[in-house]
């Protein structure tokens, strides 16, 4: 009769062997790793090793988790020697001395304007390339910046974070509130450079400017008539040509 011990043995360094090596895996969640594969892994999670005890966000080194730790402390160490402006980093200190530098090193190799950062020249590019990366979630409308993409949302969401504190009328954009305001202060900084007539918004100059220039911008595609004014092209399509 054959000695069974053999055959125990063998199935005993099998089961060891399967032992060891499952010590050196490594669960995931979806799948266990080998143990090249979970070396890799630990790896990558070691990078990041300095964790924010406010909010959790970790960083490879200890002097971006105390850059990051001033958002929670509120301190900002750099200040500006002209206008005694604070900043929380000295990156930030270095861009905002541009303001009163008037330093603009970025030039646009299409037109030649110039700017004072990098991601302006950016931005302006789109003005050549025609690019229009930001798309607005509500109607699809494509915008060059990101900025004219978040006041176009407005629009959908209702948000007039700007008023007016005389009348308390609301409006989207700081721009359209301090055109507003003129109503109010009776400023009209626009003065038409045919006559003495003064305006509180640059549109309204133009249009007036169009009496003394001849200029009818506004064309008719039915009869190809010409108009000063948009009101006055619409007045005249549905006068003539809408039944």
């Amino acid at each position: 009769m054959r000695d069974p011990e053999p055959c125990r043995m063998k199935h005993t360094e099998e089961q060891t062997g399967l032992k060891e090596e499952k010590k050196h895996h490594v669960k995931t969640g979806e799948k266990t790793l080998l143990p090249t594969e979970s070396i890799s892994l630990l790896k990558r999670r070691d990078k990041k090793r300095f964790t924010c005890t406010q909010c959790g966000k970790s960083f490879t080194n200890k002097q971006n988790l105390n850059v990051h730790m001033r958002i929670h402390t509120g301190e900002k160490p750099f200040t500006c020697d002209q206008c005694e402006k604070r900043f929380t980093q000295s990156s930030n200190l270095k861009d905002h001395m541009i303001i009163h530098t008037g330093e603009k090193l970025h030039e646009c190799d299409q037109c030649g304007k110039t700017f004072s950062r990098a991601s302006n020249l950016k931005e302006h590019l789109r003005v050549h390339t025609k690019e229009k990366p930001h798309s607005c979630s509500f109607c699809g409308k494509i915008f060059s910046q990101l900025q004219s993409l978040k006041v176009h949302q407005k629009i959908h969401t209702g948000v007039r974070d700007h008023m007016c504190f005389e009348c308390e009328k609301t409006f989207i954009t700081a721009g359209q509130l301090k055109r507003h305001q003129m109503i109010h202060t009776g400023e009209k900084p626009y003065k038409c450079s045919h006559c003495d007539k003064r305006f509180n918004q640059s549109g309204d100059l133009k249009s007036h400017e169009r009496i003394h220039t001849g200029e009818k911008p506004y064309h008719c595609t039915a009869c190809g008539k010409s108009f000063a004014h948009s009101s006055s092209l619409r007045m005249h399509k549905i006068n003539n040509h809408i039944k």
